[in-house]
Parts: C-alpha cells; sequence; structure tokens
C-alpha cells in the first residue's frame, strides 16, 4: 500500500485523494452510462451540473459526520486534524448523507421527481464507494481490528493502523467491504433488468450496504464504541434500514393506491390520463 503516488519538489500527490477523485469520476460516468443506455437522456444535463454540488455536500457532510458522530473525542483532542482531510477520515454514510441533502434541494428548485433520479444514480454510488474503500486500504485507514493470530494486513510505518495496533495483523475490513459493495452493484444490474416502483431501487441499494456495513463493523479497530458496544456506524446503518424499509413501505401503498392509469411508465415519464 502506498499512502504517496509520488512528489512534486516537497507537495505530496496522495493516493487517498487521487482514489477519491477516482471514485466520483467513474461514479458519475456509470451514472451517465446507464442513463443512456436506458434512454434516459433528459437526467445527463442535469446529473454532470449536479455533480460538483453533490461532491462538496458529500464532502462536507462526510468530514461532519467522522468528527462529529464517529471520533469526537480523538478530535476534541487534536482540533487541528478537523480540516486535515488529506489524513483520511472521510465516512462514506455522512457523505451519503450530505450529497442526498444538497441533491434534495436541487432537485426541488429544478423541480425534477427525485426518486428516478435516485435509482439511476444507486449503482455509480456504490460502485464509488468500493473504490473509496480502496483509498482507506492505501492510506492505512479504516483498519479492522487484530485478528488474533498470523494472517491478517500488516500496515506499513506511518499509518494510523500501525499506530493503534502496531506489529498485529488485522482484520480486512475495507477491503471485504469494497468487495461487498462490487456485488452489491452487480445485484442492483440486476434488480434494473425490471420495472420496480420508482424509489425501489436506490432504497435496495440502502439497505443492502447497510445491512452489510452493520455486521463489517464488528471487525473493525478503529470504532470508538457506545451503547450495546455499537459503533456509530452500526448506528447509523440501523436507522438507516429503517428510513429505507419505511419508505419502501410508504412508496408501495402510494403506487398501490393508485389507478394503474396514474402508475409511472416503465421509461420514468409521466404517466398517461385515460380519456373520458
Amino acid at each position: 500500500m502506498y499512502q504517496y503516488w509520488f512528489f512534486i519538489g516537497n507537495f505530496p500527490i496522495r493516493a487517498y485523494g487521487t482514489m477519491v477523485a477516482l471514485a466520483f469520476v467513474l461514479g458519475v460516468g456509470v451514472t451517465v452510462y446507464f442513463a443512456k443506455v436506458e434512454r434516459k437522456e433528459e437526467y445527463i444535463a442535469d446529473i454532470l451540473d449536479l455533480s460538483p454540488f453533490l461532491l462538496l455536500g458529500g464532502l462536507a457532510g462526510a468530514r461532519f459526520w467522522q468528527v462529529f458522530f464517529f471520533d469526537w473525542q480523538y478530535y476534541r483532542q487534536y482540533p487541528e486534524e478537523i480540516v486535515a482531510v488529506w489524513h483520511g477520515g472521510l465516512s462514506i454514510q455522512g457523505g451519503i448523507v450530505g450529497a442526498l441533502i444538497v441533491g434534495i434541494i436541487y432537485l426541488k428548485v429544478k423541480r425534477i421527481p427525485f426518486w428516478p433520479l435516485a435509482d439511476l444514480c444507486a449503482p455509480g454510488l456504490i460502485l464509488a464507494q468500493s473504490i473509496g474503500r480502496n483509498a482507506n486500504l492505501l492510506n492505512g485507514d479504516a483498519f479492522g481490528g487484530p485478528t488474533g493470530g498470523n494472517f491478517g494486513i500488516l500496515y506499513p510505518e506511518g499509518t494510523i493502523a500501525r499506530q493503534t495496533f502496531g506489529n498485529q495483523p488485522l482484520w480486512p475490513a475495507e477491503v471485504w467491504e469494497g468487495q461487498i459493495d462490487v456485488v452489491i452493484f452487480a445485484i442492483l444490474l440486476v434488480l434494473r433488468l425490471r420495472q420496480w416502483i420508482p424509489g425501489y431501487t436506490f432504497l435496495f441499494y440502502a439497505v443492502l450496504y447497510n445491512c452489510s456495513r452493520l455486521f463489517l463493523e464488528y471487525l473493525r479497530g478503529d470504532s470508538p464504541r457506545f451503547l450495546f458496544g455499537w459503533s456509530a456506524a452500526q448506528w447509523s446503518s440501523t436507522v438507516s434500514i429503517l428510513i429505507a424499509l419505511g419508505f419502501m413501505l410508504f412508496l408501495y401503498q402510494k403506487n398501490r393506491s393508485r389507478p394503474v392509469s396514474n402508475r409511472p411508465a416503465e421509461d420514468g415519464s409521466s404517466p398517461s390520463v385515460d380519456d373520458e
């Protein structure tokens, strides 16, 4: 693993930053690709216009979540580290919340339906998360706890993982999460082969990702523990799962109560109205 690719003079080109940038570019690219394949070109301009705002909102939310929800005890002692995002410490869950807030505001202003666009973005989002976990691996953060055996990842000197646990093999928590994210990406592609209620693809993503995160957090070694020995990420995952399931039930009931002619068309266009 490499924290730095190379240096330009004294300026380091960090693996963490470049991988996060790659995750963002490929996530947007995949979303635009599916918009073309599924003949939803009307969303492409909005996706490209919205992307920079999603990036900023995601970064702000990710840092806020990490600092104030996940590791406030550390940042309270070292407040100068709050702005040091280049050292790692971006919460995926916080990034999603921040991006969602920005996205909802943008779509409200533009009067664009939220759920169809959220469905379109879900595969690209989970793919970006998978690449982001590679950033964590290269940076030596988001690491697992000691395996207690002679198997696991030995992090090099200079990483937070090494500073925390020394020369002990650690569970490859971030590696396994990145691999599970790829599996979820494939599942979402399969799910999109059939027509679902608008919003269900995104909500499937939310449930699948947060379920996997809920269990993988038991292997993490960098997360403070709270009630029931759960980390902040586990509590965030539980709340997210419940909210997603609640929205699925709400959308199901809402769609069920509509007349057939008023249900969303397969291409996401406006429903037709029967002649009287």
